[in-house]
């Protein structure tokens, strides 16, 4: 018996060109990525160029005025900086700042809130609710002026203190640095208090309600339940508050400038002091990289505990 061949314009014939015509995997990789582009352009634009304009001017001695020009200068501004003890307390207080502010302060605060809102009426969620998220969505500015109000010398916490008979005193000239802790808890909470109570409600109630039936208290419930399916949540909020409050600026600046001296001088605001103030942009710049560096550690950080979380 003869075998016919199949025609040119028969099923193997569109096959082939079938094939033919089927793009090759790095042109459908391209066509894939195509809708992206748009996003990667701005990102390029408004992020990579002024991070590199950044780096290049941290190793230059620009000056804003006093300066016929600029030049290159290595690492001499990176090892001005190690010398100089005002860099160094600023990179102290900083880490008080945050860890005081926001690894302690808002994580711990706003965990405390979920949990305690879990039992809560419905009333009772929707006033806290409302009372700590006003704080957060109102602007740097104003938030650092409502908190200057309430902790200078002739503010409300004083006034509090002289109606219930206790020791008045300045806390923005004596404790400033724990002023603007307890400010920027004050201001961040609600962030942590949401992203807390979203990772709670999805704890499973079977694990509740058995823990519970296995006689563990409420404290028991939360030490040995809540808080390990929640682990990755609490990383997770770390992260982001870390990188907030270390950038944090405008609250900071308006209630104490820094100030007395440089008691609350973090790294933010020691940037701006030595860049627009003394008008030193190459040394402000180079404090401005290190800032971005600490930001970046912290990161590898939480994403290498998110990371062994997960496996």
């Amino acid at each position: 018996m003869t075998a016919i061949a199949p025609s040119p314009g028969g099923t193997g014939g569109h096959h082939r060109r079938s094939l033919r015509a089927a793009p090759l995997p790095a042109v459908r990789t391209l066509l894939r990525g195509l809708p992206t582009l748009p996003a990667v352009i701005l990102l390029t634009v408004f992020l990579a160029g002024p991070i590199a304009y950044c780096v290049y001017y941290a190793f230059t001695n620009m000056q804003l005025t006093g300066a016929s020009g600029t030049s290159f200068v290595g690492w001499d501004n990176f090892t001005r900086a190690l010398k100089d003890s005002d860099f160094v307390n600023s990179v102290k207080l900083t880490l008080v700042f945050v860890v005081g502010s926001a690894v302690i302060g808002q994580n711990t605060l706003g965990l405390a809130l979920a949990v305690l809102m879990q039992k809560a009426t419905k009333p009772v969620r929707a006033l806290i609710s409302g009372v700590v998220i006003a704080a957060w969505v109102l602007p740097e500015v104003v938030a650092g002026y409502l908190m200057y109000a309430f902790f200078y010398d002739q503010g409300s916490l004083n006034s509090l203190l002289d109606a219930v008979h206790l020791p008045q005193q300045n806390w923005l000239y004596t404790m400033p640095i724990l002023a603007v802790c307890l400010a920027n808890v004050w201001r961040g909470t609600a962030f942590s208090m949401m992203v807390f109570t979203a990772a709670v409600n999805d704890v499973p109630q079977e694990l509740l309600e058995a823990a519970e039936m296995d006689g563990a208290n409420a404290w028991q419930r939360l030490w040995r339940v809540v808080l390990p399916v929640i682990r990755p949540s609490i990383l997770t909020n770390l992260m982001l508050i870390t990188l907030q409050t270390l950038s944090v600026f405008g609250l900071i600046y308006t209630m104490t400038r820094g100030g007395p001296g440089n008691k609350s001088e973090t790294l933010p605001i020691f940037m701006y002091q030595q860049a627009f103030q003394n008008s030193l942009i190459g040394y402000g710049t180079a404090i401005a990289l290190v800032l971005l560096v600490v930001g970046a550690l912290f990161s590898v950080v939480y994403i290498r505990l998110l990371k062994l979380e997960e496996d």
